[in-house]
């Protein structure tokens, strides 16, 4: 009986020379490629076909989008995770879900293995694989590009490859971004981004929406109201978590909003650069901060900063299923059953600015925080609050003083 092998399959450059490369090198084994489908859209089409005619015995297509969202896109959100203050993390966020989803095919078919066409220098790698050693430890790992086998080195070497086997490249020479689409973002690598020094190229580049340069004179107001940290209606009007990132996605991209391009630290250990688009995403996050701010005491605030911070990072390294992620998550679900109301933001050219929020749980209360002295608010309290406050401060200087006097 020939060796299953469960390939995560895109129908991009490396996954599309993974199939002839797997029959070549593993005894013509069976190929089964799984697609999970995260929002990326008209990607799909013609993959059966794609995957079948380069060797494939047969293709999975498995829409997953709304676990997707759900399970870990509004997590991220009520956890405010970016990685290094800029990335949005959609790459990282859907590594796992969908390697959970390779994982349960290959149980169900009985493979021996899970292929990726994940580079020896990327953090894909590293996410594909702790995913399947948290859920299936006894499955095999095959991954082509840190094989000596492998014998290609870059994309052209690729293109060659596919080429010299009649098999069409599902990319043109002069055009090979590395791009990865799912409902949240759309990323970008490759070209003039490798270097560091270039303005990238944006009107090649972005494919969800536009450049400030290029958007509206206008500015644009967009509402957003949440329950317990989650985004219900845009505009007055209810959304399903699919509408909601949609409709956000089309109302930032036109406006410019999202656009990020970062030098960031791999896990690996490398600097890599890439654009990244997420207008929804950053319209939601912005939104979900500014009642977070409305909403939530001192104390916490400064906690969420710290636990948002390692939340970004396990994400980032694809460590989804560890007890810390799962502990981090119940926290910020108990820290966002306040994180209900209404939140306005005025969008401009790339930009971002409230413009009012509400909230049954506001923690603002005007008659203290006013200029105008409130019932509530005694200035002479801060009296004796600003002596016991300062007190470590004037012990220590009483201390320096003594030691200068003697």
């Amino acid at each position: 009986m020939k060796e299953k092998i469960v390939l995560a399959y895109s129908g991009g450059l490396d996954t599309t020379c993974i199939i002839p490369w797997l029959k070549e090198n593993y005894n013509d084994a069976e190929i089964i490629a799984v697609c999970g489908d995260v929002g990326q859209g008209s990607e799909t089409e013609g993959l059966e076909q794609r995957a079948l005619s380069t060797g494939a015995s047969k293709l999975y297509i498995e829409d997953i989008t709304d676990e997707f969202i759900e399970d870990v896109i509004f997590p991220c959100v009520k956890a405010n995770a970016v990685y290094e203050g800029k990335y949005l993390l959609g790459t990282s966020m859907a590594r796992p879900i969908i390697a959970k989803r390779l994982v349960d095919i290959a149980i169900k078919e009985g493979a021996t293995a899970i292929c990726h066409g994940a580079t020896g220098k990327g953090n894909d790698q590293v996410r594909f694989e702790l995913t399947v050693k948290a859920l299936a430890p006894h499955l095999n790992i095959i991954a082509p590009w840190r094989l000596d086998t492998w014998g290609m080195k870059s994309r052209e070497d690729e293109v060659a490859y596919l080429e010299a086997r009649g098999i069409e490249a599902p990319v043109k020479k002069g055009d090979s971004y590395s791009r990865d689409r799912n409902i949240w973002h759309l990323s970008h690598e490759g070209l003039e981004l490798e270097d560091p020094s270039l303005e990238p190229n944006y009107d090649h580049i972005l494919q969800l929406g536009v450049s400030p340069e290029k958007a509206p004179d206008k500015a644009e107001y967009v509402e957003l109201e949440f329950e317990a940290g989650i985004c219900k209606k845009v505009n007055g009007k209810e959304v399903t978590p699919k509408e909601l990132i949609a409709t956000l996605n089309e109302i930032g991209g036109r406006n410019g909003v999202g656009i990020q391009d970062i030098c960031e630290n791999r896990i690996v250990g490398m600097k890599s650069r890439g654009v990244y688009e997420t207008p929804g995403g950053t319209i939601l996050y912005y939104a979900h901060r500014e009642l977070q701010y409305l909403t939530l005491d001192r104390q916490s605030q400064a906690w969420n900063e710290v636990c948002s911070t390692k939340f970004a990072e396990l994400v980032y390294s694809g460590e989804w299923y560890t007890p810390l992620r799962e502990s981090l998550s119940a926290y910020f679900d108990k820290i966002n059953e306040t994180v209900t109301g209404t939140v306005k933001l005025k969008l401009y050219k790339g930009n971002i600015s409230p413009a009012g929020a509400t909230s049954p749980y506001s923690l603002y209360n005007e008659s203290i925080a006013s200029f105008t002295t409130g019932e509530l608010y005694n200035h002479a309290d801060a009296n004796g609050f600003i002596n016991l406050f300062g007190l470590p401060l004037k012990v220590r200087a009483m201390m320096k003083q003594n030691l200068e006097n003697k």
